[in-house]
């Protein structure tokens, strides 16, 4: 292998971790991982990842974000969140993260996003019905769904990189 060829595999393998790290802030990881399958199969010529891998993986990256979308609505929905609040727990995950990373680093970033989705879930159910009980249960029913949609898509999210590395190294 050219020491050109090792710099863009390294790149690819760094692509795939980055896509499964994104998931925990709310991203779409395995729209990432698939994107960087795709540009991996065009500049190898479809050789080691062909077109039926592809489609397995755009398979699986749909189920990932439909049921990591349905199980934060469906937590969120359970326990009283509006839709204002499901938006206002994404953007306090993404601004959560973003303030903790300074302080823990990568266990800042993925506390930040957790605290950061209960908080803006919180204060928007807060503002909107002004009681502080429905707007806690509101905030830990967000914080579960996302909990429970970031387990579901990271297990997608691997079986694809799983699919993808044996793929390339069988």
């Amino acid at each position: 292998m050219s020491p050109f060829e090792i710099a863009g595999l390294t790149i690819f393998i760094l692509v795939l971790f980055i896509g499964i790290f994104s998931i925990i802030f709310g991203f779409p990881g395995t729209v990432i991982i698939l994107v960087d399958a795709v540009v991996y199969s065009l500049i190898t010529g479809f050789k080691t990842i062909g077109w039926k891998i592809i489609v397995v993986l755009i398979i699986l990256s749909f189920l990932a974000e439909t049921l990591d979308f349905m199980l934060g609505s469906a937590g969120a929905k359970k326990f009283g969140s509006s839709k204002k609040g499901i938006v206002a727990s994404v953007i306090g995950g993404i601004v959560g993260a973003m303030l903790m990373t300074p302080f823990l680093l990568g266990l800042g970033a993925v506390i930040g996003a957790f605290l950061g989705g209960f908080a803006g879930t919180f204060l928007v159910e807060l503002i909107e019905q002004k009681n502080l009980k429905p707007a806690v249960r509101a905030g830990y029913g967000t914080l579960l769904g996302r909990i429970a949609g970031i387990f579901a898509k990271s297990f997608f999210a691997l079986v694809m990189i799983i699919i993808i590395l044996s793929t390339i190294y069988s």
